[in-house]
């Protein structure tokens, strides 16, 4: 593997170290501070795949998605300056969600450093905050030890975001240097005391509760959950768009901590005498604004399972802190097994408080009737029918969310495609890198109207690399989300919610897509069937136009009765 005699550019090297460390597609928006690289890219297509992007918001989220579906780095390349910019929300993604990834940005040259030269950017400090870690790379010979590192970085303890800047002179440079063999993961694993604490404290426990999140999970790491729940007979709660870890039909799935959960869920995450949290950081939205549990000191016995040792006592205090990785511990938990009779469903003293939770999970994913013409709730009961279990859902953020996290059923690993950090724009960019990387699995991507053009002239890239995605655009013409907060704290005062948009069918058949509008509930499942058909077909993206009314603001309120209960509540 070494190379120590060939006279390589910096360009070379680096995109051999890609090959070396497994690299098989990068997402970019190509600029002049990266050409040699570009060029190395060319004399490497037949390895690694180059998607190029209409943004380098959408490069940036693709490669986000990439990480989340493959636990390897997704890579993104970008140019100085506004490219970097522009990329930055998906770095920011990847560290929320705890996603590896790895950003290289081409940047000005050496002998320019610190002028303030055209585009030039101190990435360092624009990125130590929000990074694992950022680098520039200042001598060609180094490229492979650097690229290295961040590998590892990227993809050990709490996965996240690597930044790499890449100065013009060193990717044209030529020099000899060896190549650094392929990373390891490297991740901490649960000691046995661990392990058999925490089998003591379920056991001594009369109301345990499992609530699991977080980065890092692979489908073995699922699978060895999914053992260990079934061998305790465990209820089992997911953090917020973390609804893939395990499968939403299995009897032990109970519902969803984020936004919207159930009165009955949260009662019973309340009434638990053991909380098992396993892989999430816990944080705002899965724990209702840090209210759901008591800060530093949860009132119930506490299991905190992390990959990052920083994570443990950050917030909440656990009676047992695990450090290790999702598929370390997941192992290790699925080998545990309870006193008495083993197996699948062990008869447990908190089994039939299971199968009540499971039952009123179940009751609580039909959705009642909603004002307007098209019901988005009877949409995702469709969905829900005519999906393959397999089927992959992505979305970026807004209220329309709250339907397709309440009502749809994740069929398991990588069936849910969202960001937890609340970034608008991601759906289309995540739904067409899934799309790119299983083409043989359907691919819906739910977008509001906000949230679509934000990220809309990705349909491009879809239609260019024949992605056939379905998206379906639910529109209310205005930014929901934060209109139903300008509703609750200054009722009827409404300013800068309210969007004026383009006739999107037209739109996406101007990029060579598919595009339907549909204004009724009845017209929905036709409608879908000829855009799933169209997308099969032709392998490129359609779009369907979902005409709601702005009056249904969530599955269980309007923006009438939001504001009613503002004002009766004295705001404004």
């Amino acid at each position: 593997m070494a190379n120590t005699k060939t006279l390589r550019s910096g360009g070379e090297i680096l995109v051999e170290a890609l090959k070396i460390h497994g690299v098989e597609r990068v997402f970019c928006v190509p600029g002049e501070s990266f050409l040699a690289a570009i060029d190395a890219l060319a004399g490497a297509d037949r390895a690694i795949k180059t998607v190029v992007t209409r943004h380098e918001a959408g490069a940036a989220n693709m490669a986000e998605a990439y990480g989340k579906l493959t636990a390897k780095p997704g890579i993104c390349f970008v140019t100085r300056g506004p490219g970097a910019s522009h990329a930055a929300i998906g770095v920011h993604t990847a560290a929320q969600d705890s996603t590896p990834m790895i950003l290289f940005i081409g940047q000005v040259g050496s002998h320019m450093r610190q002028r303030e030269a055209w585009q030039e950017v101190d990435y360092p400090a624009m990125f130590g905050g929000m990074a694992k870690w950022v680098v520039e790379i200042d001598r060609p010979e180094r490229i492979p030890e650097l690229v290295s590192r961040a590998f590892h970085v990227a993809t050990s303890g709490r996965p996240g975001p690597v930044v790499v800047a890449l100065p013009e002179d060193v990717l044209s440079a030529e020099c000899e240097t060896a190549d650094a063999e392929a990373y390891r993961r490297v991740a901490a694993h649960p000691g046995t005391e661990d392990m058999a604490r925490l089998a003591a404290m379920i056991g001594e426990s009369a109301r345990p509760l499992v609530l699991v999140g977080g980065g890092g999970w692979t489908k073995a790491a699922c699978r060895d959950f999914a053992h260990f729940v079934e061998a305790f007979d465990l209820p089992v709660a997911a953090g917020f768009r973390r609804q893939d870890i395990l499968d939403n039909t299995h009897p032990n799935y109970i519902g969803h901590a984020g936004l919207g959960p159930s009165k009955a869920l949260v009662a019973r995450i309340r009434a638990a005498d053991l909380i098992i949290a396993v892989g999430g950081r816990l944080g705002e939205t899965t724990t209702n604004g840090y209210t759901l549990f008591d800060v530093p000191r949860p009132a119930q016995r506490f299991v905190h399972v992390h990959a990052d040792p920083n994570e443990l006592g950050r917030v909440y205090q656990a009676d047992l802190p695990i450090n290790a990785g999702m598929p370390e511990f997941s192992a290790a938990a699925a080998a545990l097994k309870p006193k008495g009779p083993a197996g699948w469903r062990s008869r447990m003293p908190w089994s039939d408080e299971v199968r009540a939770a499971r039952a009123a999970y179940e009751a609580d994913q039909t959705p009642g009737a909603m004002p307007g013409r098209l019901d988005l709730g009877a949409v995702m009961m469709h969905l829900r029918d005519v999906l393959p279990k397999d089927a992959i859902l992505a979305n970026g953020a807004g209220n329309y969310a709250i339907w397709v996290h309440k009502f749809h059923r994740y069929g398991g690993f990588r069936t849910q495609l969202a960001p937890t950090s609340g970034a608008m724009g991601y759906g289309l960019p995540a739904a067409i890198s899934a799309k790119l990387h299983h083409p043989d699995r359907e691919v819906i991507c739910f977008a509001g109207d906000g949230c679509f053009l934000m990220s809309g002239q990705e349909l491009a890239t879809a239609c260019q690399y024949k992605a056939g995605v379905v998206v379906l655009v639910v529109n209310n013409n205005m930014y929901g989300s934060i209109r139903a907060h300008q509703e609750r704290e200054y009722p009827g005062r409404v300013y800068a919610t309210t969007l004026e948009n383009p006739d999107f069918p037209a739109l996406a058949r101007a990029y060579g897509a598919f595009g339907e509008k549909v204004e009724e509930t009845a017209a929905f499942a036709d409608a879908f069937a000829r855009a799933r058909a169209f997308a099969a077909e032709h392998g490129k993206p359609a779009l369907l136009e979902l005409v709601i009314d702005p009056e249904a603001i969530t599955p269980s309120t309007t923006l009438t009765a939001l504001r009613a209960a503002a004002l009766k509540a004295g705001h404004g």
